[in-house]
């Protein structure tokens, strides 16, 4: 199996940023430096850099999502705690989605499991309402690339299936979700719009690649400067690196 282990991202003040991702997103101490929701998905490790962190649309890194239960739950809990959060809105056909920053200017995507209206009735348990969203994972990490055969090429060498074809062609792109797993989504169709919510419902951290046809990423910057610091791929058999999506092997 090859699973996102460990994104890392270079920050101005690593403890700083730790703490937000503990006390306010809920993550918790997943080892060797690194924090996150649980095994099955991708950890975050932060580490030194002497720069502010300047995003750019070109950049290679764009963000992770947190997949929650209930995004208007997690838009004020996140409001409580003095964060800027844009308000939920269904996006197209792609999902129902709100964005904020961290502390250190690095975008995070919060996606509601289900279409907005589309979310079955249940009521809220104390448990519920004391974590982000009822119970935030970190669903996506999203990269960019210009050669979308050359991307998919590499994912597959690592056994990793598409789950979710999402064309947005009015902002000229197409999002392209990968992971190794067993699961096959509930339509064959890979663009069907209902695999797009059961994506986000997965309890495991997918790759989201946005192509945008003739892009030239911006690398992940040369350190020390802050900003991605690579995707490693933790695997029970060897993978080949990638080092155009700054992805390698996991040590």
């Amino acid at each position: 199996m090859h699973k996102p282990e460990t994104l890392t991202l270079r920050v101005r003040d690593p403890d700083a940023q730790a703490r937000f991702y503990r006390d306010v997103l809920g993550m918790s101490d997943q080892g060797a430096g690194r924090i996150g929701y649980g095994p099955l998905e991708t950890a975050l490790r932060f580490v030194p850099g002497d720069t502010p962190y300047r995003s750019h649309p070109h950049d290679l890194y764009w963000k992770i999502a947190l997949s929650v239960p209930d995004i208007e739950l997690a838009h004020r809990q996140l409001c409580a705690a003095g964060l800027t959060c844009s308000a939920p809105a269904q996006f197209q056909d792609v999902g129902y989605l709100a964005h904020f920053r961290d502390p250190e200017g690095f975008s995070i995507e919060l996606i509601d499991h289900w279409f907005k209206d589309a979310r079955p009735k249940r009521p809220t348990s104390a448990k519920d309402t004391a974590r982000l969203g009822g119970g935030a994972h970190l669903s996506l990490v999203t990269l960019r690339t210009g050669d979308i055969a050359a991307t998919q090429a590499a994912v597959s060498a690592w056994n990793m299936r598409c789950l979710s074809v999402q064309p947005v062609t009015s902002h000229g792109f197409t999002l392209y979700f990968y992971a190794a797993t067993p699961e096959t989504p509930p339509n064959p169709d890979l663009q069907a719009i209902e695999n797009r919510s059961w994506v986000y419902r997965r309890p495991y951290t997918v790759l989201e690649f946005q192509h945008l046809p003739g892009l030239v990423p911006h690398p992940g910057p040369a350190n020390p400067t802050c900003g991605y610091g690579g995707l490693t791929i933790a695997s029970d058999t060897p993978i080949a690196p990638c080092p155009g999506l700054g992805i390698s092997a996991a040590n």
